[in-house]
């Protein structure tokens, strides 16, 4: 599986963005698909998590719940965070990733990674 994370940039605070992440392989699907974010100097850390395949289960860190919505649509291998109300402590570079297990997908235990996009809120 491939992942490519795209629809990051810059943005106001209070504003809004749609992270997309396109996924290659017929078996993406099969694995849950989750966002994490890094920002400077600081540790990766979990943001958001769907489960597979049907996508019935979301899981969020608390600093996004209620902010951040993921999603999938498995038919185009493709999985969304739409971020709203977004604040400066949401800048960071977003990754997303497909894995096999919430238990290890928290602590950012995932089989598959996509590169970053850039996240950045301004004040």
């Amino acid at each position: 599986v491939q992942l490519q994370a795209s629809g990051g940039g810059l943005v106001q605070a209070g504003g809004s963005l749609r992270l997309s992440c396109a996924a290659s392989g017929r078996t993406f699907s099969m694995y849950l698909t989750g966002w994490f974010r890094q920002a400077p100097g600081k540790e990766r850390e979990f943001v958001a998590a769907v489960t597979s395949p049907s996508g019935a289960d979301t899981y969020y860190a608390d600093s996004v719940r209620g902010r951040f919505t993921i999603s999938r649509d498995n038919a185009k291998n493709t999985v969304y965070l739409q971020m709203n109300s977004l604040k400066p402590e949401d800048t960071a570079v977003y990754y997303c990733a497909a894995g096999r297990s919430m238990t290890t997908a928290y602590q950012g235990g995932m089989d598959y990674w996509g590169k970053g996009t850039q996240v950045t809120v301004s004040s």
